[in-house]
């Protein structure tokens, strides 16, 4: 421990010229142009970002919401400029006060007094996102670190095991409706978008779910035949739980999963067919990554279509931009199959379904297994 302290606190023999800026003697010449090259790079990333967000409303956007935008990539515009060229400034300040580099001041100490003076300037409802994105990047450099030493070894898709467990858990809360008490996030709005409003929780037992069957053969007993009231019967029973006991429940499921193909379950929060229903819903989400993914490639080689240098079918028309497409559309699709069918399965709705059928939608992430997209859905679950 003592020697590993030393180590800690040793000088290290290096100027900051020759660590931080060697194209200037200057530390003030050399804030002065980080500042000014970041002004352009970070305007372009921030004014791509808050126009995505404009698009993903689906609406026309006002004069407030035009002003509001503005102001905000002028804010997230500063807090990234600043955060560029604060760390070399912090860093020769340091040096200059110390007399010489230690380990802790040549990386870890400017650049936590930088990143923290920097998101002060963000917007405050920006903060615990950059937190969370911070903590996905440094979550995977220690996996890396940790991996490339032998300390541990990664195990095939296991981002999408992350994904599953991370997004099967928001999808209960979504159902259990928390998300508009004590666990608000403007990721759930996202979820909405994938999931559909009409999945929102809190569940309410609707009338005509379990029971509907007794109360509609009891009514229908005072006023119709006998052969009636035998045709009501034997529609309670299709309709009553699953006897997982017996050996015939495969038989049941399979008729059940039919009923949800051609019918809709007066559980279900949908009008249309269960089969219409998960079909449209996962191409809405289908055609929107593709249009997504399309905008993204074109922006950026928005100068290379300038130039006129742009290879189209390479760059735009390959299978990679069916991708992004092709998991949410998936995804959405399987997440609704799978909940029709445990609803038409057991005769009700409940929150607890959104687990099983969020675990067997994750599966459309192998389409689209990136380790960061993971890593963002485990912190919101997390948080």
């Amino acid at each position: 421990m003592t020697n590993a302290l030393s180590r800690f606190l040793t000088p290290v023999a290096c100027t900051c010229k020759d660590f931080t800026h060697p194209w200037t003697d200057s530390c003030a010449n050399a804030s002065a142009g980080v500042l000014l090259a970041a002004i352009p790079y970070s305007l372009r990333i921030y004014t791509m970002v808050y126009a995505l967000s404009l698009l993903m409303r689906h609406r026309i956007p006002r004069l407030g919401d035009l002003k509001r935008n503005l102001h905000g990539i002028i804010q997230s515009t500063a807090f990234l400029v600043s955060n560029g060229y604060t760390f070399i400034l912090f860093n020769c300040l340091l040096r200059r006060l110390i007399g010489h580099y230690v380990c802790a001041t040549v990386a870890f100490v400017p650049s936590f007094i930088s990143s923290y003076a920097s998101i002060l300037i963000e917007r405050p409802a920006r903060r615990p996102l950059l937190a969370l994105y911070m903590a996905n990047l440094a979550t995977e450099s220690i996996w890396n670190m940790a991996e490339v030493r032998g300390y541990v070894r990664s195990i095939p898709q296991g981002q999408t095991l992350i994904f599953g467990v991370s997004i099967s858990a928001l999808l209960y809360l979504y159902r259990l409706g928390l998300h508009k008490t004590t666990c608000k996030d403007s990721l759930f709005n996202v979820l909405r978008f994938f999931v559909d409003k009409r999945e929102e929780g809190p569940v309410v037992a609707k009338a005509g779910c379990e029971g509907a069957a007794t109360a509609t053969a009891t009514a229908t007993e005072a006023s119709v035949s006998a052969a009636s009231t035998s045709s009501s019967a034997n529609t309670q029973r299709s309709r009553s739980p699953l006897d997982f006991r017996s050996i015939n429940v495969l038989v049941q499921i399979y008729s059940r999963f039919l009923d949800a193909v051609k019918s809709r379950h007066p559980s279900c929060p949908h009008r249309d067919n269960c089969w219409h229903y998960a079909l449209m819903g996962g191409l809405r989400p289908f055609v929107g990554g593709i249009g997504l993914q399309l905008a993204l490639r074109l922006i950026m080689n928005f100068k290379k279509i300038m130039q006129f240098k742009l290879d189209v079918r390479k760059t735009i028309f390959n299978k990679d931009t069916l991708n992004l497409g092709i998991f949410l559309g998936w995804f959405s699709f399987l997440y609704k199959g799978v909940s029709c069918t445990l609803r038409h399965s057991f005769g009700r709705d409940d929150p607890r379904f959104a687990i099983p059928a969020g675990l067997l939608a994750s599966t459309a992430f192998t389409k689209y297994p990136d380790v960061t997209v993971a890593l963002y859905v485990m912190w919101k679950a997390l948080q």
